[in-house]
């Protein structure tokens, strides 16, 4: 247990560290676009009121824009998982799988939590501000959470299967 937490905590540092480079931002800026324009396609999936310019999120009938800055990209999420699963003790192949599932599910609830707070900052500023800051920031964070331990989960299944056949 011990080993894991240091692996975790270097790695976590470590990956926050790097997102703050030049090297680091010119990976995040492009992805946090992307989130954008994935956003504003699932909202038009929808009703049609939305466009994407870079990381703004954009009714253009009646001009509310979201940003999609750092912390709202699903990045920080997805580092704090990779983390977890790379310092945990489990095959490559799990902990390759343990991070594309793992990643899907984040940014899926990122494009739900954007969307979400698309439309409730049309509805109601207060409220916006709320759920942006408070609700959605816990969940988003907690989902990396349940993640891991879902797939950790799954990891020790599998060892326990493989050591039954053996």
């Amino acid at each position: 247990m011990r080993r894991f937490a240091i692996r975790f905590v270097v790695l976590v540092l470590a990956l926050f560290a790097f997102e703050l480079t030049p090297p680091g931002q010119a990976l995040v800026k492009p992805w946090t676009a992307l989130v954008a324009s994935a956003s504003s396609g699932l909202v038009r999936a929808f009703d049609g009121q939305a466009i994407s310019q870079g990381i703004l999120l954009i009714n253009p009938v009646n001009g509310f824009a979201v940003a999609i800055e750092a912390g709202c990209n699903g990045v920080e999420a997805m580092l704090v998982l990779v983390a977890g699963v790379l310092a945990y003790p489990a095959p490559w192949r799990q902990r390759l799988a343990g991070l594309a599932g793992g990643i899907v599910a984040i940014q899926a609830l990122n494009l739900v939590r954007i969307v979400s707070l698309f439309y409730l900052g049309q509805w109601n500023r207060q409220w916006f501000e709320w759920a942006h800051l408070y609700l959605w920031q816990a969940l988003i964070m907690l989902d990396a959470l349940v993640v891991w331990l879902l797939w950790m989960r799954w990891v020790e299944r599998a060892a326990l299967r493989e050591a039954g056949a053996a």
